[in-house]
């Protein structure tokens, strides 16, 4: 039997980074935090990822409508080199459509949310695709 594999997730935005969590063994993906990009983002980063004893950690990769490469990938795959001494293991996944989702579903509540909430909420949902395409 394998062991569990603990994940932490980061949706990378220029002003905030969303964050989630979750394992192999609950298959659960849970919003954690969201990460201001004041300079300290990669402290906060270790710290969370060594709290969770994390095994992987899984960034959300943006593309367009067309699956192509946007600015905001350059950012993401920038930002993204900065994490390989701090990840055991680094992968990308696939987070089209992930803000407007989570927008959506924090709308559906009908309670107040912030900006955050939907970065943190977005992370959960990519980390969420990546353990269901990793069964």
């Amino acid at each position: 039997m394998s062991q569990n594999r603990s994940y932490v997730a980061l949706d990378v935005g220029e002003k905030r980074i969303g964050v989630a969590v979750g394992d192999s063994g609950v298959r659960i993906a849970v919003p954690f935090d969201t990460i201001e990009t004041d300079g300290r983002e990669l402290e906060r980063i270790t710290h969370i990822v060594l709290q969770e004893k994390a095994d992987v950690v899984v960034v959300g990769y943006p593309r367009n409508q067309s699956g192509e490469a946007t600015a905001q990938t350059a950012y993401v795959e920038e930002f993204s080199k900065q994490l390989v001494d701090i990840a055991p293991k680094l992968v990308f996944q696939d987070e089209s459509l992930t803000s407007v989702l989570a927008e959506q579903r924090l709308q559906s509540y009908k309670k107040p949310y912030v900006k955050g909430d939907i970065d943190a909420l977005a992370a959960a949902m990519i980390l969420q695709d990546f353990m269901e395409q990793s069964a």
